[in-house]
């Protein structure tokens, strides 16, 4: 199946976020948080139709292996670790290559024959591992707790713990898609893989607890932890172990795993170098998103400086609609308030607030006599306030709503009006003129008049 798909190109992700689906989707509840090193097992990531296919063949390189690159970080990870101190930064190499694990290798090509079952054959103790000619049994029993051995030995983890991709030792097989299908019949090959699951995780200081995956500190969690925080390789070979737990049926292993890494890194300290490589790698071998998310909020909580976490949920830019509206600009007056008085009055538009204003306006003419210029030019003075106090929008509708001011008001105008120099009278009796000869005004002004 792998061959006749092999050849079969999907388009690649691009970005971080085509890799990353973990906060794609947020409604689904939360499991409950266990202890350190506890939890359920998740099982597998879901089927994701809407996210991107797979990149085949990674970043560009000369070799022809598909996925070396995996193993051929430790340069990019092992330095994430030693700058703890600075701001981090997702990284597009790690974040598509995990992409591929999680989705079962979209472009994977199985390139060898189904018959060629060299991992399988090596955990059932037939061949030993190339080159250093060393069978399953011998590192089994002779190897665990030789720490010096498992330390400086580079050949032996990519037979111990096999994947559909090239690590660095060109004598191991890449893993088929119908190998792992008889790996997990074989209970020989499943036995010998969980012992050598244990054997690593005591080298790392670490002890598996049970059937289900928890783990805890070993005796000897002090030593070996100080020594794991300083040999940053290590890290490679954990994000390794953790990619193989999955394709061999140990995928609800590797969450308690990774929760006990984060707690022993961002909680206790005991580890602090780990932390880049727990977030940026650790975590995304899980294939279940909300499992992901609730690793990711526990690391959340703990991680300092705060402001430097990266791997929460992309922030929510805020709509359109909900920015808070503009407030109107004050109404303008001086300049714009002495220019509206050679405009044409808005109130004129309203023959009967005209009326009234003018019938006003008699009234206080049989109190105080003025010459008759000055009895008709007043409204406009009136009006040209009210002009410009309708500079804002809102007040130019309650216009038919005005009622005749009170006399102080009327009082304040004629003052205003005496004031007033000869040239500027002589532009409101021109004004005055003018207004007379509007068709809806001349009825009002004479009625003023007549009285």
């Amino acid at each position: 199946m792998g061959n006749l798909l092999g050849g079969v190109g999907v388009r690649e992700p691009t970005t971080v976020e085509d890799c990353d689906s973990t906060w794609q989707t947020d409604s689904e509840p939360e499991p409950e948080e266990p202890g350190p090193g506890g939890g359920e097992g998740p099982g597998r990531e879901p089927a994701q139709p809407p996210e991107p296919p797979e990149r085949a063949g990674g970043r560009p390189r000369a070799s022809p292996a598909p996925d070396r690159d995996a193993e051929a970080a430790g340069t990019e990870q092992e330095a994430d670790s030693t700058e703890v101190s600075a701001k981090p930064k997702r990284s597009f190499y790690a974040a598509r290559d995990l992409y591929k694990y999680r989705h079962q290798y979209p472009n994977f090509k199985d390139i060898r024959y189904q018959n060629d079952l060299s991992n399988l054959r090596f955990y059932k103790n037939k061949i030993p591992f190339k080159p250093d000619g060393v069978y399953i049994e011998e590192v089994l029993s002779k190897w665990k707790g030789d720490y010096e051995k498992l330390e400086y030995s580079h050949t032996y983890i990519q037979w111990l713990f096999p994947l559909r991709e090239q690590g660095l030792n060109f004598y191991a097989k890449e893993l088929t898609t119908y190998e792992i299908e008889e790996f997990k019949k074989t209970k020989e090959a499943i036995r010998r893989f969980l012992l050598a699951y244990k054997m690593m995780l005591e080298f790392f200081g670490i002890k598996l607890i049970d059937k289900t995956g928890n783990v805890a500190r070993a005796v000897n969690w002090q030593e070996r932890f100080q020594h794991l925080n300083e040999s940053q390789h290590n890290y490679l070979r954990i994000t390794r172990i953790l990619k193989s737990l999955g394709e061999l049926g140990y995928e609800s292993f590797k969450s308690p795993l990774v929760k006990l890494i984060l707690h022993e890194a961002l909680v206790e300290n005991t580890i602090p170098n780990i932390k880049q490589s727990a977030l940026e790698y650790f975590v995304y071998t899980i294939r279940d998103r909300r499992e992901r998310r609730r690793l990711l909020r526990f690391a959340q909580k703990h991680y300092t400086p705060s402001e430097n976490f990266i791997w929460g949920p992309p922030r929510r830019e805020q709509p359109e609609g909900s920015k808070a509206p503009k407030t109107p600009a004050p109404p303008t007056s001086g300049h714009h308030s002495q220019t509206s008085m050679h405009k044409k009055p808005k109130d004129s538009k309203n023959p009967s607030a005209a009326g009234r204003v003018n019938s006003k306006a008699a009234e206080d003419k049989k109190v105080t006599p003025r010459e008759p210029e000055e009895e008709t030019d007043w409204p406009s003075s009136e009006a040209g306030s009210e002009a410009a106090r309708s500079g804002d929008p809102e007040r130019e509708g309650d216009a038919d709503n005005s009622s005749p001011q009170p006399e102080e008001t009327v009082a304040h105008a004629l003052e205003k009006k005496e004031r007033a120099s000869p040239s500027e009278k002589d532009e409101e009796r021109e004004n005055r003129n003018k207004d007379c000869e509007s068709p809806g005004e001349t009825g009002s002004h004479d009625d003023a008049l007549l009285q």
